[in-house]
């Protein structure tokens, strides 16, 4: 699937979440202490173990948890891209915050005395990011394969069940407060979806960032306030591109938008699918050629 340029254009908040995560994961790995991250009753309410508490909403505590989780997470960019890197920081905060909150209350109802009962990672935030992801971004692709109907979202889902089933209800625990998370800043909950860091905050991270050179050589598209491309990419897709001849296909509502969800502005989009007869890759092709301009 098709999550927008490569590398982290326009997602500076998510590079600096998934850096931390891996080396997190990485450093403690290393100690022999990575399988020891995950919560259990002790920690929260006998040893007060607040470092715990932090570190287990960043690393994970396998390689394969490591490698799904973060591949999620670096898909999952598009949403920044979407709505900004301010409201996605206030996203970040929120489902994590809110699904560590979660957790604790379910550890305090089964008083479980099992160690690590909850696994360790950003379980909130990933799955969190499901709700957006189930609701907002369309299916551009379907296919079938051995009689069995899948679309492009399809790799998505299995990458999220494999991580939800990585350690069996250790990681299904977290992954449904996450959900819950998740819905709830989807509901709009104490008006959370309109909520806004002060903005030293958000481009604080723009600095910390390390440069991307997987993605130096594509042009990142140029946004507005809303997070869409600048009206400038209107024209240089209309100055590119022949009129479309009179028989052209209709751009299609889901085409344009999964061009939107990628951080094109709706115009430009509508206009390169009509150069482009609703095919979305060639599309997208003209709205990048048109930026490099």
């Amino acid at each position: 699937m098709n999550g927008g340029p490569s590398g982290f254009h326009n997602a500076p908040v998510t590079k600096a979440f998934v850096i931390t995560s891996a080396l997190f994961t990485v450093f403690f790995g290393i100690q022999g202490r990575s399988s020891k991250l995950g919560l259990s009753y002790q920690d929260v309410f006998e040893k007060f173990r607040i470092w715990k508490l932090i570190m287990s909403t960043f690393a994970f505590s396998s390689t394969p948890e490591l490698m799904f989780g973060l591949y999620l997470l670096y898909y999952f960019r598009v949403f920044e891209r979407q709505i900004g890197s301010n409201k996605y920081s206030v996203f970040i905060l929120f489902s994590g915050t809110l699904s560590l909150l979660l957790e604790i209350v379910l550890l305090s109802l089964l008083k479980d005395t099992t160690a690590n009962l909850l696994t360790s990672g950003p379980y909130g935030l990933i799955f969190a990011s499901f709700i957006p992801f189930y609701l907002d971004i369309p299916v551009s692709t379907r296919f079938r394969v051995f009689g069995v109907n899948f679309s492009d979202k399809s790799f998505i889902y299995l990458a999220g069940v494999q991580l939800l089933l990585s350690s069996w209800k250790r990681s299904i625990f977290p992954g449904v407060c996450g959900i819950i998370a998740g819905s709830l800043y989807r509901l709009n909950i104490l008006g959370i979806r309109k909520a806004k860091f002060p903005e030293i905050v958000a481009s604080f991270f723009s600095r910390l960032s390390l440069p991307s050179f997987s993605s130096a050589s594509l042009p990142a598209p140029s946004r507005n306030i809303f997070g869409t491309t600048s009206p400038n990419t209107v024209r240089r897709v209309e100055r590119s591109q022949p009129a479309p001849m009179a028989s052209s296909v209709e751009p299609s509502e889901e085409a344009i938008a999964t061009l939107v969800s990628m951080g094109f502005d709706r115009n430009a989009a509508t206009q390169a699918l009509v150069h482009a007869r609703n095919d979305v890759n060639a599309a997208t092709n003209i709205l990048l050629e048109a930026q490099s301009h």
